[in-house]
C-alpha cells in the first residue's frame, strides 16, 4: 500500500537533482570501459564493455558479473555518457535506441518518477499505487507554465492544450491510448487539470454539480460522476481489473475561454459480459457491488438473492484482490446523489439491474412430444415482472409462443428451448445496454446545463488498447480495428504530416520510412468491396438465407485469403477460425455467434410490453425500441401490397431450428430500415476519427511495467514490445531528426529581435531576410535550423534556449532601467539635502551676525524708528488694500455671474453624461448582441461542415450499397442463368432416365424369359442325366 500524500514529499515523484546525477568518476569510467549495451533474456539488454573486436563479432566482458560472452556486432548498441541519466525528455539522448530508451524509462521508474517527455509526446508507466503528484498543490505548481519548465506531467499536457485553445480558439485534445491504469486515471487527472488550470473555473457560473460547491469539490465530484459511470460499465477481463468501453470526454469553452459544459460519449459496451463470462473473469462490477452493499430493505425490495443463486454469475470469480464491492456501492450512491437523482428514480435503475440477473434465471424445458419449450417453474419470471412492472402471463405467452408476421397477417407461433433462451439472454443484454445508454445521456444532461456556446473544446479520448487473447471474439476485432485508425491517426500526425509540412515549405529534408503503413490492415476490415473486408462480409451474411458462422468464414477465406494481413489456421487442430496480422501483432479470431451479435435480434413482443411497463422508468428506457418496431411495421404494410414475401434476419434460423423466425415481425433490409451492430460501429468510429483529425492532438502513450500489478516491477521485454507497437521509438527518432518546432517570420522578428537590436537596418525588410539576418546575428548551427517559405523551422531545445536568452536580455534591460530609475531618484535626493544644507548655513550666517548687533546703540535706535518708518507704510498698504477690495468685489460680481454660467455648463454636461452612459449601455448591448451573433454564425459553420461532413459520408455509403446491390445482381442474374441450364439439363436427364427404364424394363423381360428357358434347358439336361445313370446301371448289370 502507498504511504498518504502527506507524508511523503511529492517532489522526489517529480524532479531529478542534475548535480547528483552527474557523477564525474561514472562519466571517466563510461569513457575508459567502452561501454555498451548487449541484449539479454533476462533484463532485455545488460551492460557490458568491449574487450576485443573480431570482424563481425566483439568480445564483451559484463558489468554486472565480469563474465565474457562473445555477440554479432549489430547486435550491439551504444551506451549514452551518465550525465543523461533519467533525463526527462528521451529525444534529449545523444544515443537514440531500445537499449536507451528502456534504461531510461527504467531509471526513471524504479525512482518514482512515472512521466516521461518521448519528443512530441508523453508516455507514462502504471506505478500500481497512489502517489502524491495529483494533488491541487501540484496543480498550482504546474499553472501558467511551459512544458520545458516543469519535469514531465500530465498537468504540463492539460495546461499547454488549455493555452494553446485560448491563442487560437481551436479544438484541443488528448489521445490517451492504452490499457487504462487503476480505473482511467488519466482521464480523471486530465479532467481535473483543466478543470483547476483554467482561471475562469472558479468563477464561472456554470453549475456541474449541486449549488455552493467549490472549485474542488466541483473536480472531486466531476471524478465521482466518471467513476460511477466506470463501475456500471467495467468488469473484469483477465488482467483487468476495470475493464471499461472507451469513452470521448469534451470539455467545452466559449471565446473568452469559460467551461461552458461538458459531455461524454462511449464506445463498444461490451454487453455480452452482462450474462457470460469466463472462468477468471466477472461480470460488470454494480452487479456485485449491489449484492454486498445493499441493506436489508433494499435486498427485500429488489428481490436480491446471493452470488451463487444467479446463473448470470455463476461462471466467473466473485471477488477482486483489494477491491471492496461495499464500500464501492457506498461510492456509486453517493454519485448517484451528486447527479440528483431522486428516491424513485435511484430505485428504478437498482430495480432494472436487479431485473438482468433475473433474466439468467427463467429456465426452460422441452416438451415430450414435441420440440415446443414450456417453462415448468415460473418463479423467477414472476420476480422479473414484479421488477419490470410487467404482466407475467403476457411476458410468457411473449417468449413461448411469440406473434410473428408472415405474409400480412399475424400468427402465434411456438418457440423451441433454444429459441426461449437466446430470447431471454438477448433481453437481458439489451436491457443493461439501454440503461448504460440512459446514463450516458442524464450525465451530458447534467454537466452541459448552461446556455452559453461552446466555441471550442478540450477533448480526452480514453480507449483500450489492443486485446490480444488466446482466442478473440468479434468485440476484440471491433477493439483492435479501433487501435489501427488511432495508430493510423497518431502516424499521419506524427510523421507524414510533419514531413509533408517540410516539403511544402522546402525544406531539404529526405522521407523517412517507419514501416507503419497500417493502410492494408484497415482495408482487411473495413473496405466495402473489391474485394470486400471483414464488416462488409460479415453484413452480406446477415442478408443471406440460412448463412452461418462457417458460411461466413469460408466467404472471408476466399475473398481475402491472398491478402497479405490475412492468415488462415495452419493446422485442423487450431481453435482460431483465421488470424489478422495487426501493427500490435497476430490475433487469432474465433468467428462463433459473430451473425448473431452482428445482428443483435429482440423479440418485439417482449420489447413492446416493456415500453408498456406500469415502470415510467422501464418505459422510457424501451422507448426508442418500439418506435423502430413500429417504424418497420409501417414499413412492412406498405410494401407488402408489392412484396408479399416476408423478409427476416437471416441467422435466426440455426438458432431456431427452423424456416420462421423466433421473434417476430423484423425489420426490413431494404433502403436501410435495418442497421448492423458493425455498421452502427463503423459510422461511429468515422464520426470520431472526422473529429480528432479537426483537433489538434497531444498524444499520452500508457505502459504497463508488469502483469501482476505489482509496485515497483518492470518486466523489460513487456516494456519493449509496448514501445514498439505504439511508435515511441519511431516518434523520438523523427522527433531528433525533424524540425519539431516551428514559428512564422513575423513572429520570430517581434519576439526574439531584442537578442539582435542591430541586425535589422531601420525601415521596411522582407520577414524573411530579416530573420536571416537575426539567424546570422544569433551565430546559430546551420543544422539547428531550417529557413522555409513562411516559417523558420527548430530542431528541439533551440527555441527554449533562445526563450531563456529572451528572458536573460530582458532581465538585464530591466536590471539597467532600474538602476538608471534608482541613480535619478538618489540624485534628486543628493540635491535636496544640499539646498538644505545651503538654507541651515544661512540661518547659522544670520544668528551669528544678531548676536554681534543686539547690543550695538545704533543697532536699538534703529530697532525703535523702524516701527514708525512701517506705520507709513502701513497707510500706503491700506489705501492699496482698499483700492484691491474695490476691484474684488467687481471681480466677486463677476465671479457670481461666472459661478451661475458654471452651473448651467455643469448641468448640461451631467445631461451629456447621463447620454454618453446611455450610449456605452448601448454600445455594450450591440457589442454583446454581435458576440453572440458570432457564437451562432460559428455554431452555425460548424454544424454546417459537419452536415457537409455527413453528405460526404452517405454520398460514399450509398455508392457503396449501390456497388454492392449491383454485384448482388450480377450474382442473382448468374445463378438465374445456371438454374435455367440446369432446368433444361434435368429435363434432358429425366427423358434419358425415362428411356433407359424402359429399355431396362424390356431387358428385364427377356432377362426372365431366357431364364426361363435356361432354367427348362437344366432340367432337360437333369432329366437326361437321370436316364443316363439309368442307361449305365443297367449297362454295368448286363455286362456283369
Amino acid at each position: 500500500m502507498a504511504q498518504r500524500s502527506g507524508q511523503e514529499d511529492p517532489e522526489r515523484y517529480l524532479f531529478v537533482d542534475r548535480a547528483v546525477v552527474y557523477n564525474p568518476a561514472a562519466q571517466a569510467d563510461w569513457t575508459a570501459k567502452r561501454l555498451v549495451w548487449i541484449p539479454s533474456e533476462r533484463n532485455g539488454f545488460e551492460a557490458a564493455s568491449v574487450r576485443e573486436e573480431r570482424g563481425d563479432e566483439v568480445v564483451v566482458e559484463l558489468a554486472e558479473n565480469g563474465k565474457k560472452a562473445v555477440v554479432n556486432k549489430d547486435d550491439i548498441q551504444k551506451m549514452n555518457p551518465p550525465k543523461f541519466s533519467k533525463v526527462e525528455d528521451m529525444a534529449e539522448l545523444t544515443c537514440l535506441n531500445e537499449a536507451s530508451v528502456l534504461h531510461n524509462l527504467k531509471d526513471r521508474y524504479y525512482s518514482g518518477l512515472i512521466y516521461t517527455y518521448s519528443g512530441l509526446f508523453c508516455v507514462v508507466i502504471n506505478p500500481y499505487k497512489n502517489l502524491p503528484i495529483y494533488s491541487e498543490n501540484i496543480i498550482e505548481m504546474y499553472r501558467g507554465k511551459k512544458r520545458h519548465e516543469m519535469p514531465p506531467h500530465i498537468y504540463a499536457i492539460s495546461e499547454s492544450a488549455y493555452r494553446c485553445m485560448l491563442q487560437v480558439l481551436n479544438c484541443r485534445k488528448f489521445l490517451v491510448e492504452a490499457r487504462k491504469p487503476s480505473l482511467s486515471l488519466m482521464s480523471l487527472s486530465a479532467v481535473s487539470s483543466i478543470e483547476k488550470t483554467n482561471p475562469f473555473f472558479a468563477h464561472s457560473d456554470d453549475e456541474f454539480t449541486s449549488e455552493g460547491e467549490s472549485g474542488a469539490g466541483k473536480t472531486e465530484n466531476t471524478k465521482k460522476v466518471i467513476q460511477y459511470l466506470a463501475h456500471v460499465a467495467s468488469s473484469h477481463k483477465g488482467r483487468k481489473d476495470h475493464n471499461t468501453p472507451g469513452k470521448f470526454i469534451r470539455i467545452n469553452f466559449d471565446v473568452t475561454g469559460y467551461i461552458v459544459g461538458a459531455n461524454i460519449e462511449t464506445y463498444l459496451l461490451e454487453k455480452s459480459r452482462a450474462i457470460r463470462q469466463a472462468k477468471d473473469e466477472r461480470t460488470f462490477h454494480v452487479f456485485y457491488q449491489l449484492l454486498a452493499g445493499a441493506g436489508e430493505h433494499l435486498k427485500s425490495d429488489l428481490l436480491l438473492e446471493g452470488f451463487n443463486s444467479y446463473r448470470f454469475m455463476s461462471n466467473g470469480n466473485i471477488t477482486i484482490p483489494g477491491q471492496q464491492d461495499k464500500d464501492n456501492f457506498q461510492e456509486t450512491m453517493d454519485a448517484m446523489n451528486i447527479m440528483s437523482f431522486g428516491h424513485e428514480e435511484i430505485l428504478s435503475m437498482l430495480k432494472v439491474v436487479s431485473s438482468v440477473l433475473q433474466f439468467g434465471n427463467i429456465s426452460f424445458k422441452k416438451e415430450r412430444n414435441s420440440d415446443q419449450a414450456s417453462m415448468p417453474d415460473n418463479t423467477a419470471a414472476q420476480k422479473l415482472c414484479h421488477l419490470l412492472g410487467l404482466n407475467v402471463m403476457e411476458f410468457t405467452r411473449a417468449i413461448l409462443s411469440p406473434r410473428i408476421k408472415v405474409g400480412r397477417d399475424y400468427v402465434q407461433k411456438a418457440q423451441t428451448k433454444e429459441q426461449a433462451d437466446f430470447a431471454v439472454e438477448a433481453l437481458g443484454k439489451a436491457t443493461y445496454e439501454r440503461l448504460f445508454r440512459w446514463l450516458v445521456h442524464r450525465i451530458n444532461k447534467a454537466l452541459d446545463r448552461t446556455k452559453r456556446q461552446g466555441a471550442s473544446f478540450i477533448g480526452i479520448l480514453d480507449i483500450a488498447g489492443f486485446e490480444i487473447f488466446q482466442l478473440n471474439s468479434f468485440e476484440q476485432m471491433c477493439i483492435n480495428y479501433t487501435n489501427e485508425k488511432l495508430q493510423q491517426l497518431f502516424n499521419h500526425t506524427m510523421f507524414i504530416l510533419e514531413q509533408e509540412e517540410y516539403q511544402r515549405e522546402g525544406i531539404e529534408w529526405s522521407f523517412i520510412d517507419f514501416g507503419l503503413d497500417l493502410q492494408p490492415c484497415i482495408d482487411l476490415i473495413e473496405r466495402p468491396a473489391n474485394p470486400p473486408g471483414v464488416l462488409a462480409l460479415l453484413d452480406e451474411e446477415c442478408w443471406f438465407p440460412k448463412a452461418t458462422d462457417k458460411s461466413f468464414i469460408d466467404k472471408l477465406s476466399q475473398e481475402q485469403g491472398t491478402h497479405s494481413k490475412f492468415q488462415k489456421p495452419r493446422q485442423l487442430k487450431d481453435k482460431a477460425d483465421f488470424c489478422i496480422i495487426h501493427y500490435a501483432g497476430k490475433v487469432d479470431y474465433k468467428a462463433d455467434e459473430w451473425l448473431m451479435k452482428n445482428m443483435d435480434p429482440l423479440n418485439d413482443n417482449v420489447a413492446s410490453l416493456l415500453h408498456q411497463s406500469t415502470d415510467k422508468f422501464v418505459g422510457e428506457l424501451w422507448k426508442d425500441e418500439i418506435q423502430t418496431i413500429q417504424r418497420a411495421s409501417f414499413y412492412d404494410n406498405v410494401t407488402s401490397l408489392d412484396d408479399p414475401e416476408v423478409d427476416r434476419i437471416v441467422g435466426l434460423d440455426q438458432v431456431a431450428g427452423m424456416n420462421e423466425t423466433a421473434f417476430g415481425a423484423t425489420y426490413k433490409t431494404k433502403k436501410g430500415m435495418f442497421r448492423t451492430v458493425g455498421q452502427l460501429y463503423k459510422e461511429s468510429l468515422t464520426k470520431l476519427m472526422a473529429t480528432l483529425r479537426n483537433t489538434n492532438p497531444n498524444f499520452v502513450r500508457c505502459i504497463i511495467p508488469n502483469h501482476e500489478k505489482r509496485a515497483g516491477k518492470l518486466e523489460p521485454h513487456l516494456v519493449l514490445d509496448q514501445l514498439r507497437c505504439n511508435g515511441v521509438l519511431e516518434g523520438i527518432r523523427i522527433c531528433r531528426q525533424g524540425f519539431p518546432n516551428r514559428i512564422v517570420f513575423q513572429e520570430f522578428r517581434q519576439r526574439y529581435e531584442i537578442l539582435t537590436p542591430n541586425a535589422i537596418p531601420k525601415g521596411f525588410m522582407d520577414g524573411k531576410q530579416a530573420c536571416e539576418r537575426m539567424i546570422h546575428a544569433l551565430e546559430l548551427d546551420p543544422n539547428l535550423f531550417r529557413i522555409g517559405q513562411s516559417k523558420i523551422f527548430f530542431r528541439t531545445g533551440v527555441l527554449a534556449h533562445l526563450e531563456e536568452e529572451r528572458d536573460l536580455k530582458i532581465t538585464d534591460i530591466i536590471i539597467y532601467f532600474q538602476s538608471v530609475c534608482r541613480g535619478y531618484l538618489a540624485r534628486k535626493a543628493f540635491a535636496k539635502k544640499q539646498q538644505q544644507l545651503s538654507a541651515l548655513k544661512v540661518l547659522q550666517r544670520n544668528c551669528a551676525a544678531y548676536l554681534k548687533l543686539r547690543h550695538w546703540q545704533w543697532w536699538r535706535l534703529f530697532t525703535k524708528v523702524k516701527p514708525l518708518l512701517q506705520l507709513i507704510e502701513e497707510k500706503n498698504i491700506l489705501a492699496e488694500q482698499l483700492h484691491a477690495e474695490t476691484e474684488l468685489f467687481a471681480e466677486a460680481e463677476e465671479m457670481r455671474d461666472l459661478e451661475e454660467q458654471l452651473d448651467e455648463e455643469e448641468a448640461a454636461r451631467q445631461k451629456l453624461q447621463l447620454d454618453k452612459v446611455t450610449a456605452e449601455a448601448r454600445i455594450k448591448k450591440m457589442e454583446e448582441d454581435i458576440l453572440m451573433l458570432e457564437d451562432h454564425n460559428s455554431k452555425f459553420l460548424k454544424e454546417k461542415k459537419l452536415l457537409e461532413d455527413r453528405i460526404g459520408e452517405m454520398t460514399s455509403q450509398l455508392t457503396e450499397e449501390e456497388e454492392k446491390a449491383k454485384n448482388l445482381g450480377k450474382v442473382k442474374n448468374k445463378q438465374e442463368l445456371m438454374m435455367v441450364d440446369l432446368e433444361e439439363r434435368l429435363k434432358k436427364e429425366e427423358k434419358t432416365r425415362q428411356e433407359l427404364e424402359k429399355a431396362k424394363r424390356k431387358l428385364d423381360a427377356e432377362t426372365t424369359d431366357l431364364q426361363d428357358q435356361i432354367a427348362e434347358l437344366q432340367a432337360q439336361i437333369e432329366e437326361l442325366k437321370i436316364q443316363l445313370s439309368k442307361k449305365e446301371e443297367e449297362l454295368q448289370a448286363s455286362l456283369a
